[in-house]
């Protein structure tokens, strides 16, 4: 799975919007939609929520974990923890960076919010990548990956298999290397 195939699960993300028409209930494959009444919030898959905030037909109702103050708030909790903390959005970044990139004057704090989004990246990805070298350092067989999103498991994923596969072939080659000294003894 790459980075587009994640997008593309997390637009299916449920999104409140205020549309700005009226317009029967729409009947899609994921599930019915609808009706759309001005001025009345009303939750919809993010794709089709950002399609029609790019038409102009409505205005998007940030998720409530998206405020800066619940985000830093976030922040301090992962940095203050040890292991991973729960993310207020399995999809929280690509959420993050949909949203501002559709309709960043929607998003009070816009910038802050940017910023402390990346920083919650940033935190996760360094702690995951010191959590990967100390389980090959120990020599680790198997993981549990709790509270880990999906994107995160994802940016680990090319250089996990390979990894083990070096070692494998370190420790294969240091016991076939043993086995013959101790066979010419």
């Amino acid at each position: 799975m790459d980075a587009t195939e994640i997008e593309f699960l997390a637009e299916k993300f449920p999104i409140t919007i205020v549309p700005n028409f009226a317009q029967e209930k729409l009947y899609l494959i994921s599930g019915d939609v609808g009706p759309f009444n001005p001025g009345i919030p009303l939750e919809v898959p993010m794709w089709l929520g950002m399609n029609l905030r790019q038409r102009g037909k409505c205005r998007l109702v940030i998720p409530p974990w998206m405020d800066a103050e619940k985000l830093a708030e976030k922040k301090e909790e992962e940095s203050q923890s040890k292991v991973f903390t729960e993310m207020p959005c399995e999809h929280y970044l690509v959420v993050a960076q949909l949203l501002l990139s559709a309709a960043p004057e929607d998003i009070p704090n816009s910038q802050q919010v940017k910023t402390l989004v990346k920083d919650m990246w940033d935190l996760r990805i360094s702690k995951l990548r010191s959590s990967v070298a100390e389980f090959i350092k120990i020599e680790g067989t198997h993981a549990k990956l709790d509270r880990l999103t999906l994107l995160e498991i994802n940016s680990i994923r090319p250089f996990l298999p390979h990894a083990f596969d070096h070692l494998h072939r370190l420790s294969k080659a240091a016991y076939t290397s043993k086995l013959s000294q101790t066979q010419e003894l």
